[in-house]
């Protein structure tokens, strides 16, 4: 797998992010989605300074333009902010902004999960069973150190 990743910048902070070119989503949405799942997960917490758009293309070894993109799209979505001489950094977000957009993903998850077992001919009995099983196994495999 090539991967590539920046594990700091200049004030040193940690931002494992980590690009694949085997992975079919444009590099700037890894990117995107990598830096939403930090920021999201309280690693990147408000205030913290991120790298310039410049060092992080650098430092993942990718175009400008696609660390650009990145910035933007996480700009418009209130994540981070950008100031003229400050450079960019964690945006403020309130909790409930938090939470929607941690339970997002993974609603959207489920529905697809419960799409695709009513097409596999599922009854909801069978589906919670086989969400309980699921879930059961999470929990032995974060104890066992799988995790």
């Amino acid at each position: 797998m090539s991967e590539t990743s920046t594990d700091g910048n200049a004030n040193g902070t940690n931002i494992p992010v980590r690009l694949s070119m085997e992975d079919p989503e444009p590099m700037y949405r890894q990117i995107e989605s990598q830096l939403r799942d930090f920021i999201l997960g309280g690693q990147l917490p408000p205030g913290t300074k991120l790298p310039s758009v410049r060092a992080l293309a650098k430092d993942l070894a990718c175009s400008v333009i696609t660390t650009r993109r990145a910035y933007q799209d996480l700009e418009g979505e209130g994540f981070i902010r950008t100031r003229q001489g400050m450079g960019t950094m964690v945006a403020e977000i309130t909790e409930d902004r938090m939470s929607r957009h941690r339970r997002e993903p993974v609603e959207g998850a489920f529905r697809a999960a419960i799409r695709a077992g009513r097409r596999a001919g599922f009854s909801e009995t069978e589906l919670r069973e086989i969400f309980s099983e699921a879930l059961e196994d999470s929990k032995s495999n974060a104890q066992g150190g799988d995790r």
